[in-house]
């Protein structure tokens, strides 16, 4: 149809709609575990062929990614959430959005949130998902910190990102992590990692995809709780499994190997979601 938005294979907009593909294909696979009603009206609105993608997420390996991937987003929310119980007019910020829609299914309607990323990802993101009153879209590299100057956190802000901090540099989320603490003490951020085994398997092949061969110098961590508290006195910080930490996944949809495979994911591969505290 001629008002549907075509997406060429091998642009930036091909790698921001598979990951929001892959979360309407766990809302199908696993309907009683998780639904992104709006990434199956982004997806149903592309000139795109899903074919491939249709019988990639058939198989196992790519079934148990997309139902990683909503594990994330659940998470998310449910930090999310839990810090707007306490704060119920804080502000939601979330970095490196993409297509990312879950912010606006979070608290009480009324929430501000702001949504950081590059200026083609804003474009394609209020082109496909369109603006909304309550929003306000931040154009930029997360790396420039003066994006956190846009932010109104006078009610308290909870920050988070979901499958970005592995493509910056260590020294890039300390500085994101030590200027939030200037800005937004009583604030709460909340991303996901990996450990050194995880970064290897699951990253590899996407950041040669970028050109990024250099995999020391990037952010991972084995052991978040003791490798982030050395970085300020104003911070607290707690991780819980990626997979199995905050849900059991115990339904009948989700297969054995599933569960063995989140496991292996949360207590080898060291697949964590860290929250930390901005301390007063």
């Amino acid at each position: 149809m001629d008002d549907k938005l075509q997406i060429q294979p091998g642009t930036a907009q091909e790698t921001l709609i598979i990951p929001l593909y892959a979360r309407k294909k766990c809302g199908d696979k696993f309907p009683e575990l998780y639904a992104d009603p709006a990434a199956t009206e982004i997806c149903n609105r592309l000139d795109y062929d899903f074919s491939e993608l249709n019988k990639k997420y058939d198989t196992t390996f790519y079934e148990f990614g997309a139902l990683e991937g909503a594990m994330r987003q659940l998470d998310m929310m449910y930090e999310i959430n839990d810090y707007l119980r306490n704060h119920p007019n804080a502000s939601i910020v979330c970095l490196g959005c993409g297509l990312d829609l879950d912010s606006r299914r979070c608290g009480n309607q009324q929430n501000k949130i702001f949504n950081v990323d590059f200026p083609d990802v804003i474009a394609m993101r209020e082109e496909l998902a369109g603006t909304n009153p309550r929003e306000t879209n931040i154009v930029s590299d997360l790396t420039d910190l003066s994006w956190m100057d846009q932010v109104d956190a006078r009610n308290g802000a909870v920050f988070y990102a979901a499958g970005v901090f592995h493509y910056l540099k260590k020294e890039n989320v300390k500085a994101i992590v030590l200027k939030m603490t200037e800005l937004f003490p009583g604030c709460r951020l909340v991303f996901d990692t990996v450990g050194t085994l995880g970064y290897k398997l699951m990253m590899r092949v996407i950041l040669k995809k970028h050109g990024m061969n250099n995999f020391g110098n990037l952010f991972y961590t084995n052991n978040s709780v003791k490798d982030l508290s050395s970085w300020s006195d104003k911070i607290s910080v707690s991780s819980k499994g990626y997979m199995l930490g905050y849900y059991d996944m115990k339904l009948p949809s989700i297969k054995g190997i599933h569960r063995l495979l989140a496991n292996i994911g949360d207590n080898i591969i060291h697949m964590q979601i860290v929250k930390i505290e901005l301390l007063y």
